[in-house]
Parts: structure tokens; C-alpha cells; sequence
């Protein structure tokens, strides 16, 4: 979208990192013959400083591609990134330094994404040496204990001599969100980092993700699979599905009024914390067959396979993803239809009163 998203602090910044219909094609015959993978298509989207962008969708939607992709670690078949409005380049390992000192990477799995053999206090003096320059090691010391604060880690003398497999999920997961802000990045993205830890701590670090992007004022993109977490971190929520953005606007927007059908069976899918031993919500139902196809050679609605309202037109015609009238984008033929079938995620209140689960971080 053109227009800012006002963030649930009420104040946003400047566009730090953008995509400009960004695609990725993968050939899946030798050389360039055979068929052709899109796992990404003509995505756009603005992270803004002290905002959080959320790309949410199932596994496969190309969204972790697309983090991939802004991270500098998979290349652009087509479109561009900007930085500060200037065109990324990173193909030489000096641009690419350059270019992680302003854009750090969380990943999904806490373990994997840490070497075994070192402790914490290698994990954080690597990126504080090399991207920050920072010497002896009275203050890198004191630095590496900054940081293991701000990620409710203390006290950080017990931690820094631990080496990964001594610590849990959640401590591990916090580890690597203070590896990532070593390096005093601007941008912050973070790939599913809930998604393979414990339900009862999973608040407790989207806490501490809204909490950073706050204090540090990062300009954040959350990519996960549950848009009922997207709702509470982000300000901006965009759906993706087979590669392509199907709707996109206000965090309370999208998942109050889900608008495409792919959207509204996201949230009718979301736990409801006020019917907790209740059936679940029904709402869009989809339609039994194969699911849809990334395909560059499919025409079409990619969705139109599983969806209820589909006709020959969204099989035969792509959709463009136009305005409605509450200011989403939204890429579907039958809207009207889809609307008579909206569900939505029950109010946080509750949510929003649960209890820390111990002050003493996991």
C-alpha cells in the first residue's frame, strides 16, 4: 500500500526498507528448460521505522522466500530493494557486510540457527566485532551484557559461558533476537519466531519483539503462519498465498473483516481463546481437491481450486488486487460473495490480560 499504517503506538517513521514487485522464479528442469516455480510474484511493501509489517499464509506461500529475499540471501528474479530509497546491491561480500549492518535476520528454529560448539559469548562478540568495530574487552563486555538485558536474559554472567543445548527454546530464540540487534541493525525480520517454541512462552517473546521495535526503533516484517499472532504485533498485515498477495491492510481490518475467501479461512482456522473447549469456528468452507499451483504457466486465480465461489472467470483470469472501500487491497472477482461469509478472530481482551507466564525468561 501507497499510504502509511498508523502503528498500535500511534506514531510511525520513515520507509527504511522497501520491495518493489519483487519476484523468484526457480527452474525445475536442467538449465532454464522445463516448467518454471513462482514462488514469488510482483510483491510489494514498505517497512517503516517503529513499524511491524506481517506477511502471513501457509506453508509454501513463498512469504519465507520473501524475507529471504529482503535479507539479501536469495536473489531477484525480477524487481528491486531499496534501502533509504537507494537500490540494493549485494553481490560483493563488502556491500553485503554493509548491507547486514542495517538488516538482521531472525530464524524459525532457535537451534539450527546457532552453532553448538559455541557459547553465547562467542554468538554475541562475532557480530559485535565485525559489524559495530567495537575493542577491548572491558566494552565488549559490557556491551554483550546490554544486549542479554534488553532481551530479559540476567543475570547476563549466568548466560554468557552457556552453550546452546544448555539453554531452552525460549532462551535460545532470545539469544538469537540479541545476535540479530548486535549489529545495531535499522531492520529487523523475522521468520515464523514463535512457531517452534512453546505455546506458554510464545506471547512472551512477541512481547519482547514489540517491546524492541519500540526502544531500538526497528522497522520489523513478521512472517508467520497464524494470523491471530500477526494480529497482535503488527500494524500492517499482508496475506499471501502461492506467491502472490491476495489481501493486504490494517492488522484490524484483515482479521475483524476478512474480505478474500483465502483470508477468511485463515482466520476461521485461528484459536479462539474465549471458546476455549468449544468447536471450532466454521466459516468459509473450502472446496476438496488439489491445492493451488505457483506455477508460472497457471492462469488464473492461484486459489481458485479450493475456493467456494470460484467460476470460470477466476480460472481463466488473473485478478487484480484493487481498493474496497475501507482501504484494503484485495485480489478476488467475487468479494460480495465472500463478504456474506465472514468470520472473525473473537476480541484480544482476554488475550491481551494473560498473565506473564514468569519473570524469569524462558
Amino acid at each position: 500500500m501507497t499510504d502509511q499504517i498508523a502503528t498500535k503506538t500511534g506514531t510511525v517513521g520513515d520507509v527504511v526498507l522497501e520491495a518493489v514487485n519483487i519476484s523468484r522464479d526457480y527452474y525445475l528442469g536442467r538449465g532454464r528448460s522445463g516448467p518454471v516455480l513462482s514462488a514469488v510474484r510482483e510483491v510489494s511493501l514498505s517497512l517503516y521505522r517503529r513499524g511491524v509489517v506481517a506477511i502471513v499464509g501457509e506453508s509454501g506461500s513463498g512469504k519465507s522466500t520473501v524475507a529471504r529475499m529482503l535479507a539479501g540471501q536469495e536473489t531477484l528474479t525480477s524487481g528491486e530493494v531499496r534501502l533509504d530509497g537507494n537500490v540494493v546491491h549485494v553481490k560483493h561480500r563488502k556491500a553485503f557486510r554493509a548491507y547486514k549492518r542495517e538488516v538482521q535476520m531472525v530464524f524459525q528454529d532457535p537451534f539450527a540457527s546457532l552453532n553448538s560448539v559455541h557459547t553465547v559469548r562467542h554468538h554475541l562478540m562475532r557480530p559485535i566485532k565485525i559489524h559495530r568495530g567495537i575493542q577491548g574487552r572491558q566494552a565488549i563486555e559490557e556491551e554483550m551484557s546490554r544486549l542479554l538485558n534488553l532481551v530479559s536474559m540476567t543475570p547476563p554472567e549466568l548466560f554468557l559461558p552457556k552453550y546452546p543445548h544448555e539453554l531452552s527454546g525460549g532462551q535460545r530464540q532470545r539469544v538469537a533476537i540479541a545476535r540479530a540487534i548486535a549489529a545495531s541493525p535499522r531492520v529487523l525480520l523475522a521468520d515464523e519466531p514463535i512457531s517452534m517454541l512453546d505455546v506458554s512462552i510464545r506471547l512472551d517473546i512477541l512481547r519482547l519483539l514489540s517491546d524492541l521495535r519500540e526502544t531500538l526503533e526497528l522497522a520489523m516484517l513478521y512472517i508467520t503462519h497464524d494470523i491471530a499472532s500477526a494480529r497482535y504485533v503488527a500494524d500492517e498485515i499482508l496475506v499471501m498465498y502461492a506467491g502472490e498477495i491476495v489481501e493486504r491492510g490494517p492488522a484490524e481490518e484483515v482479521t475483524q473483516k476478512p474480505a478474500h475467501p483465502y483470508t477468511q479461512l485463515l482466520v476461521s482456522s485461528a484459536p479462539n481463546p474465549d471458546a476455549l473447549g468449544s468447536s471450532l469456528r466454521t466459516g468459509t468452507k473450502v472446496v476438496p481437491g488439489q491445492a493451488g499451483s505457483a506455477l508460472s504457466s497457471i492462469v488464473g486465480c492461484r486459489f481458485s481450486p479450493r475456493c467456494p465461489f470460484a467460476d470460470e472467470q477466476c480460472r481463466s483470469t488473473r485478478p487484480p488486487i484493487v481498493p474496497t472501500n475501507d482501504g484494503r487491497l484485495v485480489a478476488c472477482w467475487h468479494l460480495d460473495q465472500a463478504a456474506s461469509s465472514s468470520v472473525t478472530i473473537a476480541p484480544k481482551s482476554r488475550a491481551t490480560r494473560t498473565k506473564k507466564v514468569a519473570e524469569k525468561p524462558e
